[in-house]
Parts: C-alpha cells; structure tokens; sequence
C-alpha cells in the first residue's frame, strides 16, 4: 500500500508533526513565508488593542515595556491568538475566527471605543475599512512583515495533498510550482480564496488552526 504524501508550506511543531508520522504519511515540510518583527514605540496607544494574529502578538512581547499595556483590553481574530494573548496576562474582551466577524462586533457593539491596531504589512483591509466607515477612533502600528519565501518543489515529489496555513503562502507556492490534483486543505475562507481559479480540490477546516487543518488531512486519507 503506497504511502499518502504531504507538503506543508511550513515547518509544523513536533506535536502536530507526530500526527502525520502515527498515520504512516510521508510529510514534507517547507517554510513559503518568512515572518520579521519590527521596533516601534508604545507612545501612542489607544484605550483598546486589536491583533488580528499570533505574529502580531510575539512582536509585541519583545518590545521594551509592553507589560504596562496588560491593563487594556483586547479583541482578536482566531483562538490561538487568543490563547497567546492570555498566556501572556491580557483579558481578551471578545474573540471571532475572522477579521470580518471581529470587525461586525466592535462596529455594532463597541463603537464608542477607541483601538490600536497592531498589524503586518500584508493585511487584509477589513479591519481598517470597517472601523473607518463606522467612524470609529483608531490607529494602526505595523509590527511585523511577512516576506514570501518561494521555493521550487522537485518534479520528482508527487502530493496528495497540500497544507496551506496563509494566502502569502498560497502566493508563494505558486510562484515557482503549479497545483495539479493536490488536494489543498486551507486554514480558513481567506486562504481558500486564493487558489480561487488555480484548483477546485480545496478543503478548508472546521477552526482555523492548524490541528484542525491536519485532522481535516486524517479525515480525508483514512
């Protein structure tokens, strides 16, 4: 019985890698993005802090005196960045698996607040355009970049399927490869959204994390 073969377009933890290994898959790992954190200054915090991912969270916590912002309160997109958020003392004030979602709730809920937005420079401009059509007092720090990372896969790999966690991921595998009959199991909407017109095989998670990518994976092959 030939084995299923995977590619992930990132490295994947030593937990969520033994997933694959327990199920008899041959696992391919290959990093299609590369995340920089920026220095900026905490001088102009609004009463509300925003962070539409775990990247943005990380950044923040090597800023000198990013303790003193503890005391605020916090909304976020996805239930690690949540987790993050409190692993590290925040209250999260309210949490949803999209940025659209978020933004419907602090436009109909807390407009009357005002945010820090603590992005990457690829953002969607959800967030943003949503805040600002409400009129709602906010300002954004970019405190990460996101560089692709292309990479060429040999002619000789074969997949049956492909974890893309990001839509730059999406935009980096392309660059150099093309999707044949892979099956492309996505993170969430967004990411799925960025094969649209590349592939029709796509399956995207339950929750946008990536335990529930590979148990899609699990669920698809067993």
């Amino acid at each position: 019985m030939t084995q299923t073969s995977i590619l992930s377009t990132k490295t994947l933890s030593a937990e969520q890698r033994q997933v694959f290994l327990d199920a008899n898959f041959d696992l391919l790992e290959q990093d299609f993005i590369e995340i920089k954190n920026t220095i900026f200054e905490l001088d102009k915090i609004n009463t509300n802090l925003i962070f539409s991912s775990q990247n943005a969270v990380l950044s923040l916590t090597e800023q000198n005196g990013w303790e003193m912002l503890k005391s605020k309160s916090v909304f976020c997109v996805g239930l690690k960045t949540k987790e993050l958020l409190e692993h590290h003392g925040f209250k999260v004030e309210a949490y949803m698996d999209y940025a659209s979602e978020l933004a419907e709730i602090i436009t109909l809920i807390y407009n009357k607040e005002s945010y820090t937005f603590f992005s990457g420079n690829l953002r969607k401009e959800t967030l943003p355009k949503a805040l600002k059509s409400a009129g709602i007092t906010f300002n954004e720090i970019e405190v990460y970049q996101t560089k692709l990372a292309p990479f060429k896969i040999s002619n000789l790999e074969k997949f049956d399927g492909i974890l893309f966690f990001s839509p730059s991921a999406v935009e980096s595998y392309l660059t150099n490869n093309r999707i044949q009959n892979e099956i492309c199991f996505c993170i969430g909407e967004t990411t799925a959204s960025a094969l649209e017109n590349k592939t029709k095989n796509i399956i995207i998670a339950e929750e946008p994390t990536i335990e529930d990518v590979i148990e899609a994976v699990i669920e698809e092959y067993k």
